[in-house]
């Protein structure tokens, strides 16, 4: 009987290496009916190894059945004159390139014939063909009850709707067949349907819940941006559960995907309101990268940059930037780029006290890509206001930061306009006066 080496809590108490059957007779291989299971499963239907392993690549499969080399399961297992097991096209690879020991125990293979683990195939099929019925009848009972849920939708109304909502999100949440049969059978218009003037949150927030789990399509998100649903969304937004607020952030998100979306949809100051209460939420941490990714979003249509400066956008999204992580930070500083780009924008940029001192701590601290998004805000707020921002930023430390970035590696647009940012910000002063203002000897030197 070939032998293999358990990991660490398979091996006994005295540290006997155990064999295949001791492995199935001790429970170790759960799930295998035994040694002298049969290729194919009762069912009658063959099934092919590979494309079972593939299926089920996210179960936890017992470490006798992984090959040492590729960290995969075996599907031809072989094994070597020194009791090691492996998938035959990687063993057979590493003795061809002239290694002539065993990988896992690293001893000299005295004999390099290569033996069939036929009874350890057959312990993988076995395994693997349990678990692969086990989930194609999992996926047959969920395709049922989802059905089963899409008709009674159909018969209740109202508060009724929840538990079946409740419990189709879950469904849907956890089981790809489960969205597949939604789509397939009508249930995204189904659930879509129940959006409207008249509609709780507490249903709306199952539905919402729903339909971000989803791949919609083009009529599916043209019957959702309705007036009266987008309405009802905001509304949740700013009023349900944190859960419920990122998945409307979400389903907004993906809304606006729609090349033809018409920004007037969601330019209510109302979600733009709800949107800086939820990345601003230091309760809750969970909506603040959906919130900004959403707000980036909405600020690149250029008729819509007009209200997030007039609720005030701009003060609070800068003092949100020294806590921000990387991934948010940058999305933050996007906003506020585009926010730049019209005139009302660079305006709130410069009456806020807080942001050249800011933007300038940011610099060369975190990405190319944020000091370069950085740089170009504070290029805007310094052009507008050359005399009043200029000394600002060299308070600050601006000149040093620039130096840094001109003599480092980062890409030459960024030096460029490092340079010409530096140039503004030394025309009020004499070349040694700007030197000893700036405190640049050191750096000079």
């Amino acid at each position: 009987m070939p032998m293999y080496q358990p990991n660490v809590g398979e091996i006994g108490k005295e540290g006997q290496v155990l064999d295949l059957e001791t492995a199935v007779k001790d429970g170790i291989l759960g799930g295998v009916v035994g040694i002298n299971s049969g290729p194919t499963p009762k069912t009658g239907e063959k099934f092919d190894l590979k494309k079972m392993i593939e299926e089920l690549d996210k179960v936890d499969v017992p470490s006798v059945f992984i090959c040492p080399i590729s960290l995969e399961p075996m599907q031809d297992p072989v094994t070597l004159c020194t009791g090691q097991t492996y998938e035959r096209s990687n063993i057979m690879k590493w003795i061809s390139l002239g290694n002539l020991t065993c990988p896992t125990t690293m001893q000299e293979l005295w004999d390099d014939s290569i033996t069939p683990n036929k009874t350890l195939q057959q312990l993988i099929f076995s395994w693997f063909s349990q678990k692969y019925l086990a989930m194609k009848k999992r996926s047959e009972d969920v395709q049922g009850r989802v059905l089963e849920i899409l008709e009674g939708l159909k018969k209740v109304k109202g508060q009724a709707r929840v538990g079946y909502l409740k419990e189709l999100r879950v469904v849907v949440g956890n089981h790809f067949s489960a969205k597949k049969t939604m789509v397939d059978n009508g249930g995204v218009a189904l659930i879509s349907s129940l959006l409207g003037p008249f509609t709780s949150h507490a249903v709306g927030s199952e539905v919402v819940g729903i339909l971000v789990n989803l791949s919609l399509d083009f009529e599916a998100k043209s019957n959702l941006t309705q007036p009266n649903k987008i309405s009802l969304i905001v509304d949740m937004l700013n009023e349900g559960s944190m859960e419920t607020k990122v998945n409307c952030t979400r389903l907004i998100q993906g809304l606006m995907e729609r090349k033809d979306f018409d920004p007037k949809l969601i330019s209510s100051l109302s979600l733009l309101v709800g949107l800086l209460r939820l990345v601003k939420d230091k309760r809750n941490s969970n909506g603040v990268q959906p919130g900004l990714s959403l707000l980036k979003r909405i600020s690149s249509h250029e008729s819509l940059r007009c209200s997030i400066v007039s609720i005030g956008g701009i003060p609070q999204l800068v003092d949100l930037l020294s806590g921000l992580n990387p991934e948010c930070l940058e999305l933050a500083l996007c906003i506020l780029d585009n926010l730049g780009g019209i005139q009302e924008g660079r305006l709130g940029l410069k009456d806020c006290p807080r942001t050249i001192p800011t933007l300038v701590k940011l610099l060369m601290r975190v990405s190319e890509s944020c000091t370069q998004l950085a740089l170009s805000i504070l290029w805007e707020v310094c052009k507008l206001a050359p005399e009043e921002c200029a000394p600002t930023a060299v308070e600050a430390g601006l000149a040093a930061k620039l130096l840094l970035v001109i003599q480092s590696g980062c890409n030459p647009r960024l030096k460029q306009q490092s340079a010409e940012l530096l140039k503004l910000c030394s025309l009020n002063y004499t070349p040694t006066n700007f030197i000893s203002k700036c405190k640049l000897t050191r750096t000079l030197q």
